[in-house]
């Protein structure tokens, strides 16, 4: 993976996060999920390890839980 994968749901925390992520790290550095919209990805987000959004995952597969919008189960709710 040469990205990191920002996941979330949409909640406001979500947003807020996302924004901060793309201002610290920069938007070609990130690709967006939006679990709300592309429910296709949520098995791949939980194969990764996120457990709630938003979440950070990095290129070397580390998962970053930021503050806490949703658990996994509510997004497939």
């Amino acid at each position: 993976m040469s990205k990191s994968i920002f996941y979330h749901a949409g909640c406001p925390v979500c947003i807020s996060a996302e924004h901060d992520v793309i201002d610290l790290i920069g938007h070609s550095k990130v690709q967006i999920i939006h679990l709300g919209n592309d429910k296709s990805r949520i098995d791949e987000a939980m194969k990764a390890g996120v457990k709630s959004v938003p979440a950070l995952v990095t290129p070397n597969g580390n998962v970053l839980h930021i503050n806490f919008g949703a658990s996994m189960e509510e997004v497939i709710g």
